[in-house]
């Protein structure tokens, strides 16, 4: 495919808000992860909660959106100039001519929750929850477009924790048919009941801090994050890192457990690389999708080792923020970002037993080295799998 210029982008996580905290703590290998302190009920868990939240507010033109998921995309809409760059590309190409994706995979639904839990005697929402808007699955990107006023194709992508991976692609497609000129992608996830009690009754959350790729994990820790970038052509800023190529795949093996062998994760990588013109020997550090589950760790860690040579540098970076699901694609795309910008190979926090499965592409402290190729894995529940190919300004295959 013709690359994309990766002109702005941005994160805000457990790790801290914008990409200099973020940078930050991935060089001191700081976890952001703490004991739940969120859930309505008690549940013995460590997440990845975002500080800050519930002090923020919206603007006053904006009150009607009011609810967590939207108050965390507020914030990070608010880091890295970013808001600066979206409004110098509406001047640019017109509000109608930027395409808004998003990815969640709860959108507000803690909103809804709230809403439930506190029913008028009559069994109607109170008052001040009666704001249809925020209690539906396209509340996120709805908001964003009414923040950033913006008129083009507007779209909500919901498959688990590959949505924010996924809306990438889908970029990528309006810009190369002419339906738009640039496109704000991300995500945003939020703590709730429902993804907390959902995941436990699963039999997936850890009550440790997760460690992925360990050899006695025993689960995941859920997080919360919001995150963007901004894309646009190349002749616009052949300075800026490109998005070289992304995989799609759909495995469908089982509702929460990925295909044994990772054929859709396999399909989804080889996807990748062919579209960005890669050969797997030229990429030097992939952010694993890494969830610190039994099955998901196992499968990846397999394809990691068929796939690469030795050289080749992995890591999951869960163990810095928990698992962010719909978010977790935007966020693992920054730090792949900031490791070509940055020549850093985060160190694979938590993990310090090896899994047997685990080869010499496992990077399981901070490395420095100069990184031209970036990928980073998202699979989600019900076998929905992404794959995204970085670069650095002015990378040829």
């Amino acid at each position: 495919m013709t690359p994309l210029a990766v002109t702005a982008y941005t994160a805000t996580s457990a790790m801290g808000s914008g990409l200099t905290a973020q940078l930050d703590a991935l060089r001191h290998a700081r976890s952001g992860l703490r004991l739940n302190d969120i859930s309505t009920t008690p549940l013995a868990c460590w997440i990845g909660r975002v500080d800050g939240v519930e002090t923020s507010a919206l603007p006053a033109a904006l009150e009607a959106w009011d609810c967590r998921n939207n108050r965390l995309a507020w914030l990070g809409l608010n880091q890295d100039g970013f808001l600066d760059q979206v409004n110098a590309a509406r001047r640019r190409y017109g509000a109608g001519r930027i395409a808004l994706l998003l990815g969640t995979s709860t959108s507000s639904i803690g909103a809804t929750e709230e809403a439930y839990r506190r029913l008028d005697p009559d069994g109607g929402f109170a008052q001040d929850m009666r704001r249809p808007a925020i209690h539906g699955p396209h509340s996120l990107a709805a908001f964003v477009a009414a923040a950033l006023e913006l008129d083009g194709p507007c779209l909500t992508i919901s498959t688990a924790c590959s949505s924010s991976a996924k809306v990438f692609a889908s970029a990528e497609r309006l810009i190369r048919l002419g339906l738009v000129d640039a496109a704000v992608v991300g995500g945003v996830d939020t703590l709730c009941d429902s993804v907390l009690f959902g995941f436990n009754a699963l039999e997936l959350v850890s009550t440790e801090p997760c460690r992925p790729f360990d050899a006695t994990r025993s689960g995941i820790s859920i997080g919360e994050a919001a995150g963007f970038a901004l894309l646009e052509r190349t002749d616009v800023a052949s300075d800026a890192p490109q998005l070289l190529g992304y995989g799609e795949a759909s495995d469908a093996h089982h509702m929460s457990t990925p295909h044994p062998d990772g054929l859709g994760a396999e399909l989804a990588l080889n996807d990748a690389l062919a579209r960005a013109g890669l050969d797997a020997g030229q990429v030097g550090y992939i952010n694993l999708h890494g969830t610190a589950s039994q099955k998901n760790d196992e499968v990846e860690a397999a394809l990691v080792g068929r796939a690469f040579p030795a050289t080749t540098r992995a890591s999951s970076t869960k163990g810095f923020t928990g698992h962010t699901l719909g978010a977790a694609g935007i966020v693992e795309a920054t730090i792949a970002l900031q490791a070509i910008e940055h020549g850093l190979v985060p160190g694979n926090l938590g993990g310090s037993t090896p899994d047997p499965d685990c080869g010499a592409q496992f990077a399981w402290h901070n490395e420095q080295q100069r990184i031209d190729v970036a990928l980073s894995n998202s699979f989600g529940f019900g076998g929905n799998n992404a794959c995204l190919a970085f670069a650095r300004a002015g990378f040829t295959a």
